[in-house]
């Protein structure tokens, strides 16, 4: 079994590597891609893979963008942090739908379910993808709206709209409240990521997440980066990588 990549962050692309060689040891990753016009020249120039794992958000536009331009055969896991592209990406040649952080169970599954797929008859290949669209349409996630913290002797509530920012500093995780007191909770960015509600909260890099209402300024910076100004002020600089760029501005024009 062979692999093509379709992701343009890096730690997301090298993480999904290494879950896919624990989940199939069998399967050789032939390339990473982390734009639409890189995929469209390597499919066009390169066999086609056995399975082909994409994100939906990539730094010059939609994946969609890519199988409308090239003629796709193989079947397409695709992985994201957002649902709101569910059905349109079960109109393509897709087989499932991973939302991101991906967990091991889940892309253990999808891969099996590929395996499976790939040896049933056209007509029990659609059944099982009409099941899957049906489940989209099952409620949707219900993210945490608010956190207990600990203060002094007492558990205080937050609500989310209450909430500025994480941050991480000295392996802790840091609540920053919009009138700048400071807690720790006991998740990690990782999990507040799935946790989180995505239209009003962003993973800006490895240090921070910020409420859409936490965003002061944002400055253009060298390199493609942008410079935020965030409100409660921190210290930290807080800068978003060239290749997340764009889907954080379409998050901010979306929420």
């Amino acid at each position: 079994m062979t692999a093509l990549i379709i992701e343009d962050e890096y730690l997301a692309a090298e993480r999904l590597q290494k879950l896919i060689q624990k989940v199939a040891p069998d399967c050789q990753v032939l390339s990473t891609v982390g734009s639409v016009e890189k995929a469209i020249d390597w499919l066009e120039n390169n066999p086609q893979p056995t399975l082909i794992f994409s994100d939906i958000q990539l730094s010059d536009g939609l994946s969609f963008e890519i199988f409308d331009t090239v003629l796709v055969k193989s079947p397409i896991i695709f992985t994201t942090s957002y649902d709101e592209y569910a059905i349109k990406a079960f109109k393509v040649k897709s087989i499932d739908y991973l939302l991101k952080p991906i967990k091991i169970q889940e892309l253990e599954k999808a891969i099996q379910k590929y395996k499976d797929l790939h040896q049933e008859a056209l007509t029990q290949q659609l059944q099982k993808i009409e099941t899957l669209i049906d489940t989209i349409h099952s409620p949707k996630k219900a993210y945490k709206s608010r956190f207990l913290v600990k203060q002094n002797d007492q558990l205080l509530p937050i609500n989310q709209d209450d909430i500025a920012y994480f941050f991480t500093a000295n392996e802790m995780v840091c609540l920053v409240h919009k009138d700048a007191k400071q807690y720790l909770v006991d998740y990690t960015l990782e999990d507040l990521e799935d946790l989180l509600n995505p239209k009003l909260f962003f993973r800006l890099n490895r240090q921070f997440i910020a409420h859409i209402q936490a965003l002061q300024k944002i400055h253009t910076y060298f390199n493609g980066k942008l410079k935020l100004e965030l409100r409660p002020v921190t210290s930290q600089e807080v800068l978003v990588s060239r290749e997340k760029a764009q889907v954080f501005r379409q998050w901010v024009e979306a929420s």
